[in-house]
């Protein structure tokens, strides 16, 4: 590890950051004026906005497990580099087809599914970046920052894409483009780190492997039974809450855009004292209870319209952010400590096709539960006791991660005892806790 000076996480780290940082930023872009240029330019129906909207999707089934097998086979810089090369690309395309007037609802949805293919590769590799570049101790306070930026985004992202379709067009995502180009040359200054690893067993041993590692563990089977509990309920919130918003509370869209920047500001503020509040009470306990009051707190919907619906919808996205962001700043590094490193790739690549494939069907089962319930209780009743339902079902994500922290003791005891200082299960123990917390997008890179 390079010298750095005190409270500094190192050049490498720095790069890295700065590259994601603007990255993030960028795909706020991408994200608003991809549906806009289909309503307005393509005149695209909402089934076709939503069949492109799908395509982000549909490689987490189909591709996740095999980029664990094959990431882990390759030099993880470099892949990260490269799959910031093909979005670059796969963005690029878009306004090039505009311009030369062959942009259709299939090309866009053949871009997106690039971009989403990518960035399939590229989060594993990003999992695998943080604790290849910053010591164990350091992880915390790496992962608060990432989590930091992503709110950044989430806060000023919306208001930069407007301001750039506005005055730019379809050129707005040639910013995008540029910061994906940024990016890569950030991993191109980095020092190697994350070369090939050598793994015995063929391509489907590594496939399958990733999904027993998880299971195998006790401590991994209890973070992906909350995973998958939270985005089962989690989605239908988050999908119906503009049908509440909308139609059945009648905001209007700069008010719903305001109260959702209150929800980004509520995740920044998270990320940040997330690292505190898991050196006081542990990862496993802070993860569980955050998994509690994230979910609950989506319960305040409820008050609306007795409450003015604006600020209610601002205060409690607010909440919701809060503890997602602390979820998120505690589930990474806790998985982390319990694998080495040759299985890192397929362990997180298993993890995510397997929480983030309920997330489509969860979105799924929340409109149609909206459009059923519609008719005997109006649009917004159904929406409000639609939304509780998921809260309530999500908030049982907190079950299965109370058991996490008591794991992490008994490991970090016989640690002690032992005075091993090696081996995975050993590190994830409430000693680490003041220095390790989760975060990224992880149990929660999910769910909301």
């Amino acid at each position: 590890m390079s010298p750095q000076r005190p409270g500094g996480l190192g050049r490498g780290f720095n790069l890295f950051w700065a590259g994601q940082t603007v990255s993030v930023v960028g795909d706020r872009i991408t994200v608003f004026v991809v549906p806009t240029l289909m309503i307005f330019v393509l005149h695209a129906s909402a089934l076709q906005v939503g069949v492109v909207a799908m395509a982000q999707y549909l490689g987490i089934p189909l591709l996740g497990p095999v980029a664990g097998v094959l990431v882990d086979r390759w030099d993880k810089r470099r892949t990260m580099l490269v799959c910031d090369l093909v979005r670059l690309v796969a963005v690029l395309v878009i306004p090039l087809a505009y311009w030369l007037d062959f942009l259709s609802t299939a090309l866009l949805f053949g871009c997106v599914a690039a971009i989403s293919g990518a960035t399939i590769f590229f989060n594993v590799g990003y999992l695998i970046a943080v604790p290849a570049v910053v010591e164990k101790d350091q992880m915390v306070r790496a992962y608060s920052r990432l989590e930091g930026s992503s709110s950044v985004s989430e806060v000023a992202g919306p208001s930069i894409a407007a301001g750039l379709y506005s005055a730019l067009g379809v050129a707005a995502l040639l910013v995008d483009a540029a910061s994906y180009l940024v990016s890569a040359a950030c991993f191109r200054s980095m020092k190697p780190w994350g070369g090939r690893t050598v793994v015995e067993g063929t391509v489907w041993e590594r496939l399958t492997a990733g999904f027993r590692l998880n299971w195998a563990d006790p401590v991994l089977r209890r973070v992906v039974l909350a995973a998958v509990t939270l985005n089962a309920g989690g989605p239908i919130f988050v999908t119906v809450l503009p049908v509440l918003a909308y139609r059945g509370l009648g905001i209007s869209v700069g008010v719903f855009g305001a109260a959702m920047s209150v929800g980004a500001v509520g995740a920044l503020a998270g990320a940040v004292v997330a690292p505190r509040i898991s050196e006081r009470l542990g990862l496993g306990r802070t993860l569980a209870w955050s998994l509690l009051l994230h979910c609950l707190v989506g319960l305040g919907v409820l008050a609306a319209p007795a409450l003015p619906p604006g600020p209610v919808i601002a205060v409690t996205m607010g909440c919701y952010g809060f503890f997602m962001s602390c979820i998120n700043v505690c589930s990474a590094p806790t998985r982390q400590a319990r694998m080495s490193a040759e299985h890192q790739g397929v362990m997180h690549a298993a993890f995510r096709t397997v929480t983030w494939g309920v997330i489509p069907l969860a979105a799924l089962v929340g409109g149609l539960a909206v459009s059923a319930l519609t008719d005997p209780l109006g649009i917004r009743d159904a929406a409000r006791w639609v939304m509780a339902g998921g809260t309530l079902l999500a908030a049982c994500s907190f079950l299965p991660a109370l058991g996490i922290q008591p794991l992490l003791d008994a490991a970090a005891r016989e640690k002690k005892r032992t005075g091993d200082a090696g081996g995975a299960a050993d590190t994830g123990g409430a000693g680490d806790a003041g220095g390790t917390g989760d975060a990224a997008p992880e149990l929660t890179e999910t769910a909301s």
